[in-house]
């Protein structure tokens, strides 16, 4: 092999690993969740890493509301069958951006949070923090389950133009990968990372 064959497929290697790096960048990424044991039942503690691709960014910032989805499932394997679903919960998350003032809104259930830039209202919308997602009643003490958490952009929610983008350009579609970890009521607090 010549010294110019080396010298392309050196390049050729770095360009692809850039092209992946790049990739990867942008999307959801679940950095860690935590089930904490209360009186009642547990609470999901998560953080995730969004990134918005440049679409999403500039259509946020001319006024396009963003709706992130949080998805809790608790399920147990079974050998003969499906894996049983225990607790499958959901959560909504909006994301605004008020050009007028600059100024983006984080909108949790009854709660409404400011942000005075992008990261700082990305880092808000991906952290769930007390999120009751398991009932004590609902699992027995005596099983193991799987627990699994992700979020992801619900596209059914995006302006019927921008919903045609969508499925056009992966650029639009951003969903995140399930952190699976095992989960036992015996177990006190479970913490999963990526």
């Amino acid at each position: 092999m010549g010294l110019l064959h080396k010298i392309i497929l050196s390049l050729i290697c770095i360009f692809a690993i850039c092209i992946g790096a790049t990739a990867h960048a942008q999307g959801i990424v679940v950095k860690q969740a935590e089930l904490e044991k209360t009186d009642t039942g547990w609470r999901l503690n998560a953080n995730f890493s969004i990134t918005l691709p440049a679409g999403l960014e500039n259509a946020l910032k001319k006024g396009v509301t963003l709706y992130f989805v949080s998805e809790f499932m608790l399920t147990r394997g079974r050998w003969y069958w499906f894996d049983e679903r225990a607790v499958r919960v959901e959560r909504q998350i909006r994301l605004s951006h008020q050009p007028l003032i600059n100024q983006y809104r984080i909108t949790v259930g009854d709660f409404t949070f400011s942000a005075t830039s992008l990261p700082e209202a990305l880092r808000v919308a991906g952290t769930v923090g007390g999120w009751s997602v398991i009932e004590a009643a609902a699992i027995s003490p005596t099983k193991q389950y799987d627990a699994g958490v992700r979020m992801t952009l619900d596209l059914g929610k995006l302006p019927k133009p921008f919903q045609v983008d969508a499925l056009n350009s992966k650029d639009w579609s951003l969903a995140g990968e399930w952190l699976r970890f095992p989960f036992n009521v015996s177990m006190g607090n479970v913490v999963g990372r990526q």
